[in-house]
């Protein structure tokens, strides 16, 4: 179970779990364009650096929006995928989308 960080303020506290644009984009990457592992974040147009990827991921591993599985052994290697939680955010990022397509010029396909 997630902890209160600094107000009973639901918008604060979300933001507190995924407010960063690394976090969402990892979502957005798992949801929308079935990305699973470590290397497809990392060739994301966004380039995430692998310090950010590593800490963003262990941060929504403990938060219980991704849970982690290995595909491979030797060396361990993980592949990442949304908790139910994390699949809750799904109306959340396709909004955004939505508000991105209706009142930021120039975006388009996410």
């Amino acid at each position: 179970m997630t902890q209160l960080k600094r107000s009973t303020c639901p918008i604060t506290n979300v933001l507190d779990l995924v407010g960063d644009k690394w976090s969402l984009l990892i979502v957005r990457d798992i949801l929308i364009h079935d990305k699973h592992r470590y290397g497809d974040f990392l060739a994301a147009d966004e380039h995430i650096t692998t310090n950010i990827l590593a800490d963003r991921l262990k941060r929504l591993e403990a938060a219980g929006i991704i849970a982690k599985t290995p595909y491979q052994n030797n060396p361990i290697r993980y592949e990442y995928d949304l908790t139910d939680k994390g699949h809750d955010l799904e109306p959340l990022v396709r909004e955004m989308v939505r508000w991105g397509l209706k009142h930021i010029p120039g975006t388009g396909k996410v």
